[in-house]
């Protein structure tokens, strides 16, 4: 398998897809093409709130995550966060103009 292969060319919905699956760890690539996290309501954001740590890396495009606390941390390619359980967090932009492709680690 190649992480950069197979990306279909219609990424009108963002692609989240298990790599491994396992007991005390998930390795996911997700697709990204100028999506964001959606809003929960009209003047309320959606946080991902999860019972497991995140570790991220970005392998192309842009993200950039906006925490709960108001901070705000753009990872470009080749960086990468680790993300603790519970820390509220969403995505608030990615590439427009190409694909950003996540790699993410889900661990307890």
């Amino acid at each position: 398998m190649n992480l950069f292969k197979h990306i279909p060319e219609d990424l009108s919905d963002e692609i989240f897809e298990d790599i491994v699956c396992s007991e005390h760890v998930r390795i996911e690539r997700i697709i990204s093409h100028g999506h964001t996290s959606p809003e929960q309501t009209a003047t309320d954001k959606a946080w991902y709130d999860q019972d497991e740590h995140e570790w991220v890396v970005v392998l192309s495009g842009f993200g950039e995550l906006e925490f709960e606390d108001g901070r705000l941390i753009r990872l470009e390619k080749g960086d990468y966060l680790n993300i603790p359980a519970h820390c509220k967090h969403r995505v608030s932009a990615t590439a427009a103009n190409e694909p950003t492709i996540w790699l993410a680690v889900f661990y307890k």
